[in-house]
C-alpha cells in the first residue's frame, strides 16, 4: 500500500529535496507541498495525505498551529493525517507542544536520508517516532522545566491500568521500542502491542507520543530515570 505524503516547509529547496527523496521510494507518493502552515492545512484537506511532514517554524501560520488544526479538525472534517514535525533544533518548545497536540513525533532536518524515509514509514504505520535519544532528551527536558502535580483525574486514569500496562507505559516513556519492551518483559511482541493499545484506550491518548508526555507529566516517570 502506498503512503501519501505532503511536505509543508517555507524553504523551497527543502521541499524539493525531501520530495525527490521520498518520491523515489516505491511505497511513498508525494501528493503536494505548501510553503506555510495555512497552506498545508488547506492542501491536506484537499488531497487527504496519510502523513504530513510539517516544519515547526514558518511565517503566517507556524507548524504547531497547523498541526493542531489538522489533528483537531472542526466538526464535519473527518480526515486526520499523521503529522511528523521537522525542526533544525534538537530541543524545541514548539515540538514539545506539537507532541502534546497529537503529532506522531519529530525529525531533525539534517537527519540522514534513510532516517527520513524510515520516519515516514514508521509514522504511517501508526507508531510514534520516539526511539532516538534526542527525543527522549527533549521530553525529559520539558518535563523537568514544567513539573505538573498529579491531579485526581490523572490518578484515576493511572489507577485504571493493570500493573502490566503500567509497566509497559513506563518503558514506552523511556523510549523503548515494542521489540525492546517484549525482550525486557519476556513477552511476545504482539502481546506488547495489545498492552499498548489498551493503555492508549484507557488513558484516552492518540499515540505513543502522547503516552510519553502523560507518563512524565503525571509523575509516573521522572526525568533522568533509566
Amino acid at each position: 500500500m502506498t503512503t501519501r505524503v505532503i511536505i509543508v516547509d517555507d524553504q523551497a529547496m527543502v521541499r524539493a529535496g525531501f520530495a525527490a527523496l521520498l518520491a523515489a521510494q516505491s511505497d511513498i507518493d508525494v501528493v503536494g507541498d505548501a510553503a506555510d502552515g495555512a497552506g498545508g492545512v488547506r492542501l491536506s484537506r484537499q488531497v487527504h495525505p496519510d502523513v504530513v511532514l510539517m516544519d515547526v517554524r514558518m511565517p503566517e501560520m507556524d507548524g504547531l498551529e497547523a498541526a493542531r488544526q489538522l489533528l483537531h479538525p472542526p466538526i464535519g472534517v473527518t480526515h486526520r493525517p499523521k503529522v511528523l514535525m521537522l525542526t533544525t533544533f534538537d530541543v524545541d518548545d514548539y515540538v514539545y507542544e506539537a507532541l502534546r497536540a497529537g503529532a506522531s513525533g519529530f525529525l531533525l532536518k539534517d537527519a540522514p536520508p534513510a532516517d527520513l524515509i524510515s520516519a515516514v514509514r514508521v509514522v504511517a504505520a501508526g507508531e510514534a517516532l520516539l526511539a532516538p535519544s534526542v527525543t527522549r532528551r527533549l521530553i525529559a527536558d520539558f518535563a523537568r522545566q514544567r513539573p505538573a502535580p498529579r491531579t485526581d483525574r490523572t490518578a484515576l486514569r493511572l489507577n485504571g491500568l493493570t500493573p502490566r500496562e503500567t509497566e509497559v507505559l513506563e518503558l514506552i516513556a523511556r523510549g523503548l521500542s515494542n521489540q525492546e519492551i517484549a525482550e525486557r518483559l519476556i513477552l511476545a511482541e504482539q502481546t506488547v502491542k495489545t498492552h499498548i493499545g489498551r493503555v492508549l484506550a484507557k488513558l484516552e491518548l492518540r499515540d505513543r507520543a502522547q503516552a510519553v508526555i502523560f507518563a512524565y507529566e503525571s509523575g509516573l516517570v521522572s526525568p533522568g530515570e533509566r
